[in-house]
């Protein structure tokens, strides 16, 4: 048993760390989209690390428990409440069997996440339980939840539960974001006008959005002959920079090899920030060495 689906919300996924080891086959990687909000799930709940979690996108879902579990809900705010009664963020909540959680639209930022203790005990495919949307695998039958359905999750119940004191950064999720980046492999492709023109403006995220890349609207990156080149990695955050001048930050259902010019990298340690953009809100790229992002990665839980 465990815990039965609702109402979904409009893109809500089972996700881990992600599918790792087989991008030379064509297989992304897909996993969470904020590893930090991620990994606190987790932590908070004493779980193994790569422990699958639910992530919901904008509006949350309402899900009934089957048995006595223990939770917790990190990322983005969507005013949980567990039979009506509100709940915390960052906190293990206690979930009786019958009750009932629902969350709401998120007040800022775009992704919540809802871990259970024990994780939800579905089996991996290539060593993750990600979902991987595009060629329907892995997560609850490699698809978005639906109503009805029912996600299995050891019933630990409360019994041997001690909840820890972890002292935890809580993210402050803002319409603006100054991402952190490194210089891209095809940086060599772009005037210098081009270069001045992607660090000192400001983009916007388009309606075109999602779990695979995030396409900008500002200034016109100019290039020296074009933007493509011949198909080579991608990696989560690289910058790619189309013949429209236009930059796409590919995220976590990203292609494995891409063919345009790659001007930057955003650091792993700015990723969850970025995952919490949504449509409308706006960036400024900020360059730093590939010294100074590992030692910011290095800090960090994710």
């Amino acid at each position: 048993m465990g815990i039965k689906v609702i109402y979904p919300g409009p893109l809500t996924t089972v996700q881990d760390r992600g599918r790792t080891g087989y991008q030379q086959f064509g297989i992304p990687v897909c996993g969470v989209m904020d590893r930090a909000a991620f990994a606190a799930a987790n932590e908070i709940l004493d779980n193994d690390r790569n422990a699958a979690v639910l992530e919901m996108t904008l509006i949350g879902g309402t899900f009934e428990f089957t048995e006595d579990h223990v939770i917790a809900l990190t990322g983005a705010d969507m005013g949980p409440r567990l039979d009506g009664e509100e709940v915390p963020m960052y906190a293990p909540v206690f979930a009786r069997k019958g009750g009932r959680l629902a969350l709401g639209m998120a007040a800022e930022g775009c992704r919540c996440y809802l871990g259970v203790r024990g994780g939800f005990d579905l089996p991996p495919v290539m060593g993750s339980r990600s979902t991987d949307l595009k060629s329907a695998t892995g997560g609850f039958k490699g698809r978005k939840l639906e109503a009805g359905d029912l996600l299995p999750a050891p019933s630990l119940g409360f019994e041997g539960f001690v909840p820890k004191n972890i002292a935890l950064d809580r993210p402050v999720y803002k319409h603006h974001a100054n991402i952190r980046v490194v210089e891209g492999p095809q940086e060599y492709a772009f005037t210098a006008k081009g270069l001045e023109t992607f660090y000192d403006s400001v983009y916007a995220l388009t309606d075109k959005c999602d779990r695979m890349g995030y396409r900008l609207a500002g200034a016109i990156i100019e290039t020296g002959s074009g933007s493509d080149i011949i198909s080579d990695g991608i990696a989560f955050g690289s910058v790619q920079v189309p013949n429209s001048g236009q930059p796409i930050i590919l995220m976590a259902d990203r292609q494995t090899t891409g063919g345009y010019a790659k001007i930057a990298t955003v650091c792993s340690a700015d990723l969850p920030l970025l995952a919490q953009l949504r449509p409308g809100d706006t960036i400024r790229f900020e360059r730093i060495s590939v010294e100074e992002a590992q030692s910011l990665a290095l800090r960090g839980i994710y």
